[in-house]
């Protein structure tokens, strides 16, 4: 693999479509549903964010390309709150039969640490993982920082002096901002909006020295000009069409790349008590699903990385995101508001012993071939 990956001829839409429904029907008729008796009746799709966002999005977009392919009909509906505890709380408590599944983001891998739910994210369910939305930093054009360094020299000059604006408290880009933050050894405030696109004019109006967000959020901006990309969270560079490179973070940082790509992650979930014959037939629709060229270039159009992994692979990496949550978590607990559970009471190892500690003792891949 190259060390810079090219995206060419790639469209980004700067707003996700607004208004949808909050519920839709796919029905596409099939003698097929006879023949394999599942389903005999409509799916249920719980999305555990807002309609309209991007969890939204995708989890639709792959619930009408898994009716396409299989078959099937797939209601789609939304239960937001509680970091995705609502939503999770909401399907964990249906019959395990396969008629009512979970839409949504990061393997649900905050809802233990902060306390929302019991149960172990990619030990009690099934992920199974559709793609990444990388992290972005930005500043405005005329900003005094031109490079990721710039920053790192002024943060550890006057620690706490250089703003970063977030998503929110606690959310998936006020995360990932500590994580690279703590890497780098620099101390830096952080400004809470009320999203991705609030939090972006917030560097691009000077109200923060750094625009935190997706890359999927910035990168219009950034081939304006308005934006300049410092780093992002792929593992390799990523060049436009027009020569501008977004950096990795790993050409910065290097002992950030055992975690890369990181970012916000888009999954659906089954339960692991599901019969594995109807969980091997819901991780095929899903690859069909995932891997369809309608699903990829909505990935090309929205900016996000077509990322599948299904079976051990996910299980392992939604371990992983839980266990550097709950690190950085507990490192910066005064950043996030709420009481965060240890490491240790969650049976979790520190992020640098994970690969020794991985599988732990009791754990059983999926029945999914």
């Amino acid at each position: 693999m190259t060390d810079e990956v090219k995206l060419n001829r790639r469209k980004f839409l700067a707003t996700t479509a607004a208004g949808a429904a909050a519920a839709m029907q796919i029905t596409i008729p099939s003698s097929a549903l006879a023949q394999a008796g599942y389903p005999r009746r409509p799916i249920t799709l719980v999305v555990m964010y807002a309609a309209g966002g991007g969890t939204d999005t995708i989890m639709r977009k792959l619930a009408d390309e898994m009716a396409k392919s299989q078959g099937w009909k797939i209601n789609v509906i939304n239960k937001p709150g509680a970091v995705g505890g609502v939503a999770t709380q909401f399907v964990g408590a249906a019959k395990s039969d396969g008629y009512t599944l979970l839409g949504g983001a990061n393997y649900n891998r905050f809802v233990r640490v902060l306390g929302h739910a019991d149960f172990v994210p990619w030990q009690d369910w099934v992920p199974m993982k559709a793609a990444n939305a990388l992290a972005s930093w930005s500043v405005r054009k005329d900003s005094p920082f031109e490079t990721f360094t710039d920053v790192i020299e002024a943060a550890k000059a006057n620690p706490g002096s250089v703003t970063i604006s977030t998503s929110g408290t606690g959310g998936v880009w006020h995360e990932l901002a500590l994580i690279v933050a703590n890497i780098a050894g620099v101390e830096l405030k952080y400004v809470p909006y009320k999203g991705g696109k609030p939090a972006t004019l917030a560097g691009l109006q000077g109200e923060t020295d750094i625009a935190g967000g997706g890359v999927h959020e910035h990168i219009e901006l950034i081939r304006s000009g308005e934006l300049r990309n410092l780093c992002q969270t792929s593992a390799e560079d990523i060049v436009l069409d027009d020569g501008t490179t977004l950096p990795s973070i790993a050409t910065i940082l290097p002992e950030s790349r055992k975690i890369l790509p990181v970012g916000a992650t888009y999954n659906f979930m089954v339960k692991r008590d599901l019969p594995p014959d109807v969980m091997q037939l819901l991780a095929d629709g899903f690859r069909a699903a995932a891997g369809s060229e309608a699903f990829k270039a909505l990935m090309d159009q929205k900016f996000f990385q077509l990322d599948i992994k299904v079976g051990e692979e996910a299980d392992r990496e939604g371990a992983l995101m839980e266990t550097v949550t709950v690190d950085i978590f507990n490192r910066f607990q005064d950043q996030i508001g709420a009481e965060v559970k240890t490491a240790e009471a969650l049976g979790l190892p520190t992020p640098e012993d994970f690969d020794s500690w991985w599988p732990p003792e009791g754990y059983k891949p999926p029945p999914i071939t």
